[in-house]
């Protein structure tokens, strides 16, 4: 069923305003702000990597206000138990009854600050509810606020005392997104935002003004669903998947979860362009944070300093797109 001309162009609108609000408090990030956006339409998580002091909290944050949805942030640490994230039930003396007390887990946005720095026990707490949206506790299943996102960050640099995140952990992200420093005239920009007429350096999201609600964002979720992918596109995306898994360059390419959250990501990002069909296009330009952190480079690729993204791109240059 195609979706109605005036419900595009209203949605586009919307989806404009949000990123805009998003604009005023992530200088010189438009485009981790537009994947990330991406990623919430498509009603998936995002890994974002890179070097402290980028804004990648102050994102989350913002995001988190724009909506109106319940933040939470849990910083991993290596003595961080699943407990510390998902919650436990303990007996209280006074009403002589088991209570539960929830985790930070229970909320919208979940920041996940330094995830690479917590043991795979307590990283896999979080399996569940990224890919089920529940919580399992002394047996009974409880069910996640809608919408529910993780955002992990992860330092690319500082990799002593960390824990590689496992390949099940990473299959559940649907974007994994590359946070780069701000050109010069950005971090001027930001640098003055920052410092006019303040005394401290706090993150400040005062600035951004709730647009939506959850349920609005719920709405826009549905809506993203109903995209339509045509069948030669749906192939030229399954296409891209498959081809990964025989790259030489590659020593292990993207599963079939990749080929669906390449083409979640692509309806999503086809919704926020105002239009109702994914093009070839929408998917290469959501391919790389939808398949980077898939796939793993061979030894001589990573001793020739060749990053995943370089093999990618090639990889893309070599599919052909169908012709519109």
């Amino acid at each position: 069923m195609l979706i109605p001309e005036e419900k595009l162009q209203e949605v586009q609108r919307f989806l404009s305003a949000l990123r805009q609000e998003l604009d005023k408090v992530l200088i010189g990030q438009s485009g981790v702000v537009l994947e990330v956006l991406t990623a919430l339409v498509a009603g998936g998580h995002v890994l974002v990597e890179g070097v402290p002091g980028l804004g990648k909290t102050l994102l989350v944050k913002a995001l988190a206000r724009v909506f109106k949805g319940e933040f939470s942030r849990i910083q991993f640490t290596p003595d961080l138990m699943p407990a510390d994230v998902v919650g436990h039930t303990l007996f209280d003396a006074a009403t002589n009854r088991f209570v539960t007390r929830p985790g930070p887990v229970f909320a919208n946005l979940l920041l996940a600050d330094e995830i690479n720095r917590a043991p795979a026990k307590t990283q896999s707490a979080l399996l569940e509810a990224m890919q089920e949206g529940q919580v399992t506790l002394e047996g009974k299943a409880l069910p996640l606020p809608a919408p529910f996102m993780v955002l992990a960050t992860q330092n690319p640099i500082e990799q002593e005392g960390t824990y590689p995140l496992p390949e099940a952990q990473l299959d559940r992200f649907l974007l994994k997104i590359l946070i780069g420093y701000p050109s010069a005239a950005e971090e001027k920009a930001l640098t003055q935002a920052v410092t006019q007429g303040r005394s401290a350096q706090w993150l400040n999201v005062d600035a951004v003004k709730p647009l939506a609600s959850p349920e609005q964002v719920t709405v826009l979720q549905n809506i993203a669903a109903q995209v339509e992918v045509d069948e030669r596109v749906l192939s030229y995306a399954v296409e891209i998947v498959r081809s990964t898994r025989d790259q030489g360059a590659l020593l292990a390419g993207a599963g079939p979860r990749g080929s669906i959250a390449l083409v979640r990501a692509a309806r999503a990002h086809a919704l926020i362009a105002g239009r109702g069909y994914v093009t070839p296009d929408d998917v290469k330009a959501i391919a790389l944070p939808a398949l980077r952190h898939r796939v793993v480079t061979s030894a001589e690729t990573e001793i020739e300093g060749i990053s995943v993204d370089v093999v990618l791109t090639g990889l893309l240059d070599r599919v052909a797109a169908p012709r519109q």
